[in-house]
This record gives structure tokens, sequence and C-alpha cells, in this order.
């Protein structure tokens, strides 16, 4: 069961009124609108978050592929092309 929790928060009027006409033009709530907007705001951090961390770990790790390995991965492309 998702559970909803309330919240206020004050927004500039150009923002709310720009919202608010989105979301008439949508069919959907503000709270709908306001909680898609969050929920896409907070996946694009916690995306950007993991690229930071990959990028800190391939700084300092090799990501190179054993030759055999890469060998056997141009042959395989090689007989799929």
């Amino acid at each position: 069961m998702t559970r909803n929790m309330k919240t206020t928060i004050s927004l500039p009027d150009e923002l709310f009124f720009a919202a608010d006409a989105l979301a008439r033009r949508l069919g959907v709530s503000r709270s709908d609108l306001y909680a898609s907007a969050l929920a896409e705001f907070v996946a694009k951090h916690t995306q950007a978050e993991i690229t930071t961390r990959l990028d800190q770990l391939y700084a300092t790790q090799s990501s190179d592929l054993n030759p055999a390995f890469r060998r056997a991965q141009r042959r395989s492309l090689a007989e799929e092309w």
C-alpha cells in the first residue's frame, strides 16, 4: 500500500500558474504533476550520482578487457555482421 505524504511548498507566481496550466492541459492534478516532476528530478540526480561514482572508479581502475576476451568479442562481432 502506497502512503501519500503531504507537504507545503512556496513557488513563484509565474511557476505556479505555468504548472497549473500544464496540469490542466495534461488532465492531471497539480499534486500528480508535482509528484511526477519531482520523481524525474530525483531519478536524474540518482543517475548522475551513479555516473560520478563510476567515473571516479574508472579514474583509478583499468577498464581494459583481458586480451583473450577482446579477441573473442571481435570474432563474435565479425560473425554477426
